[in-house]
C-alpha cells in the first residue's frame, strides 16, 4: 500500500477511471470477528415465533456492538411475549432478554411484535409492534437492533447504515474495480459503479441519497455525483488538472475539493446549486483531504505546508488556518466525528508503521486505535462509536471496523478481491 508523502498526496488524485455503471455485479463481505469486548454485559434474543430471519440479525447486531455479549443459546431459561421467568434469567446472569413473534398479514406484509425485558428490574423497557412489508425484513431487524441499542445505551444504534466501498479483484479485468454499497455487516451489496481502472474517495452526501467520486473518463481525473435510486449522475468538477477528494457540506448545498486548476494543488468551495467557485487554500505546499466539520463552521485538511504531512484547520469566519496535530512526523485523511470533539486520521508512529488513531481536538490528546501496521481512509459511524477503515493482513486488503475505545474489532473482507476506501454513510 502506498502512503501519502507530498508526491503521493497529489498523485492519489491522478487515477484513470473508465467506468461501465451497473447495479447487476456485486461481492459479498463476510463478517469476522477479530477481538470481542470483554465482561460486556449479557443479552439474550431468543427465536421469534414463526421467524428464520429477523432475530439472527438482531443477535448478530447487538453481537458485534461491543456493547454486548449474545446469551441467546444453551441457558435453560425460557421466555416468550409477555412469559418472562425472572429467577431463571437472573441465575444464568444474563441481565437483558429480546423476545417476539411475527404474524403474517393478509395483504402479504407482516406484523413484528418484540419486547425487551430488564431482568433487575422485572420490566418491559421495550413493547413494539411493526408492520413490515417483505421486501424490509432485513431493514426491519436492523431497525430493532437499533431500537434495543439505544434503549440499553442511551446512544443512537447505528445498524441501519450503509458502507461505501471500492473492491479491487483483478481477476475480473474490465471490472477490475468497483465501487460498491453494502448494510453494516456486509450482507446486501451492490454495485454502483465498475471500472478496469482505480476508482477513489467516494463521499456521501447528508442525505445519503447520492455519492460522489472520482472518475477519468475524460481523460483527467473529474468528480461525478450519482443518484443511488435512479442511477443518474452529473459532473461537479472537471478542471484542468487534479479533481478529487469531494466532501459535502452539512446542509448539502456546497462541495470542498481538490483542485491544481493554477498549478498548486488547493482547496476549493464550490457552490452546487450555482457552480461557483471560491479558493479557500493558497500555499505553495500541497492541501487536499478537506472535510467539513458537523456545524459547517470549518473545515480540516491535510497539508504538507510545515515540512510534514499534517491536519489543518481553517476557519470560514476569518479564514484562519491552524494546524490540529503534532503527535509524529505524519497525519492525514482526517475526518470528524458526528460531535466534532475527535478526528479520526491516519498516523504514523515509527517507520512505515500506518495505523488509524484518534485524537481528541480540544485537549490534542492522541490514541492508536488498530493493532495493524498498514491502516488507511478511516470513517466514523454516525453515532462516533465505531470506525471502519481499510487495512491489510497478510495478503488481504479489507475492511476493519473497530469500537473507539479499542475493545471490539471485526473484519469484513471479500473473497473476490481487496476492499478499500470505505465511507460510512451519514444517519
Amino acid at each position: 500500500m502506498k502512503m501519502m508523502s507530498k508526491h503521493i498526496l497529489a498523485l492519489a488524485l491522478l487515477v484513470s477511471v473508465s467506468p461501465l455503471i451497473t447495479t447487476q455485479t456485486h461481492a459479498q463481505l463476510h463478517l469476522e470477528i477479530v477481538k470481542a469486548a470483554e465482561q460486556a454485559p449479557k443479552i439474550a434474543i431468543l427465536p421469534f415465533s414463526n421467524d428464520q430471519t429477523i432475530y439472527p440479525i438482531v443477535e448478530n447486531d447487538l453481537n458485534r456492538s461491543g456493547r454486548f455479549s449474545s446469551a441467546s443459546r444453551n441457558l435453560p431459561a425460557t421466555a416468550s411475549i409477555n412469559q418472562f421467568n425472572p429467577e431463571a434469567w437472573q441465575a444464568a446472569g444474563v441481565p437483558y432478554v429480546v423476545v417476539g413473534d411475527i404474524k403474517p398479514n393478509p395483504d402479504g406484509s407482516y406484523a413484528v411484535h418484540y419486547q425487551l425485558y430488564d431482568v433487575a428490574k422485572q420490566k418491559v423497557l421495550l413493547n413494539e409492534l411493526l408492520n413490515v412489508p417483505q421486501t424490509r425484513v432485513r431493514a426491519a431487524a436492523h431497525m430493532i437492533s437499533d431500537t434495543i441499542y439505544q434503549a440499553l445505551t442511551g446512544i443512537q444504534g447505528d445498524f441501519s447504515g450503509r458502507i461505501a466501498y471500492v473492491l479491487r479483484n483483478p481477476n475480473t479485468p474490465q471490472q477490475r474495480y468497483t465501487l460498491q454499497i453494502a448494510d453494516t455487516d456486509g450482507e446486501q451489496p451492490k454495485t454502483i459503479l465498475s471500472s478496469r481502472d482505480p476508482i477513489l474517495s467516494p463521499a456521501w452526501t447528508p442525505d445519503a441519497k447520492k455519492i460522489a467520486y472520482v472518475s477519468f473518463e475524460t481523460k483527467r481525473p473529474a468528480i461525478y455525483l450519482q443518484d443511488l435510486a435512479t442511477g443518474q449522475r452529473e459532473v461537479l468538477a472537471k478542471f484542468v488538472g487534479l479533481n478529487g477528494a469531494p466532501s459535502f457540506s452539512p446542509d448539502g448545498k456546497s462541495m470542498l475539493f481538490t483542485a491544481s486548476m493554477h498549478g498548486n494543488p488547493e482547496v476549493y468551495k464550490m457552490d452546487l446549486a450555482t457552480r461557483q467557485l471560491q479558493r479557500m487554500t493558497n500555499n505553495s505546499a500541497i492541501d487536499t483531504e478537506a472535510r467539513y466539520a458537523p456545524d459547517g463552521k470549518s473545515f480540516i485538511f491535510t497539508s504538507d505546508r510545515g515540512g510534514s504531512v499534517q491536519i489543518y484547520r481553517y476557519a470560514f469566519a476569518d479564514g484562519s488556518v491552524k494546524r490540529l496535530t503534532f503527535k509524529g512526523s505524519f497525519n492525514a485523511r482526517g475526518t470528524l466525528s458526528a460531535d466534532g470533539k475527535y478526528v479520526a486520521l491516519v498516523h504514523r508512529p515509527t517507520g512505515s508503521n500506518y495505523k488509524v488513531a484518534i485524537q481528541e481536538i480540544n485537549s490534542g490528546v492522541t490514541n492508536i486505535l488498530t493493532p495493524t501496521s498498514l491502516d488507511e481512509s478511516p470513517s466514523f459511524s454516525p453515532n462516533g462509536q465505531m470506525v471502519v477503515y481499510a487495512t491489510r493482513e497478510g495478503n488481504r486488503g479489507l475492511l476493519s471496523i473497530m469500537s473507539t475505545d479499542g475493545r471490539f474489532r471485526m473484519n469484513l473482507p471479500s473473497e473476490q478481491g481487496e476492499v478499500r476506501e470505505p465511507a460510512w454513510a451519514p444517519k
